[in-house]
């Protein structure tokens, strides 16, 4: 079986996009309007195949609630000084600042997209 995306609600899609397209380096590979919400697909090259969806609702609550079940979305990084930088030039900042996973010879630290879900990034040593 293989796997395709995964699906958040957006508040703010313009936001949305700056983080995972501009921020991230995503593109939009493809969208699709329904009855109540417009999908967007998002994309790139080192990801492969599996996307992440925006789904930019017509009708929305206040705010969006984050589930317990869903943890963060994680990415790897050749350089987290790099990231970092690039991370505040974007304007974003650090949910979990950088430390070493010294158990599997990493650094990981988390920052929060528009929405406030976690987004991991892995730094291998």
């Amino acid at each position: 079986m293989k796997y395709l995306h995964a699906m958040i609600r957006v508040m703010d899609l313009k936001k949305s996009l700056r983080f995972y397209c501009d921020f991230l380096g995503f593109e939009i590979v493809k969208e699709k309007t329904l009855d109540d919400c417009k999908l967007y697909y998002l994309g790139n090259k080192e990801s492969g195949d599996a996307q992440i969806e925006l789904t930019d609702n017509f009708e929305k609550p206040e705010k969006y609630e984050n589930g317990r079940a869903f943890g963060h979305f994680a990415f790897a990084t050749d350089d987290m000084n790099e990231t970092e930088k690039r991370m505040k030039d974007f304007g974003y900042e650090w949910f979990y600042e950088p430390y070493e996973l010294s158990a599997v010879s990493s650094i990981i630290a988390f920052t929060k997209d528009p929405d406030g879900n976690e987004i991991e990034f892995i730094q291998k040593r």
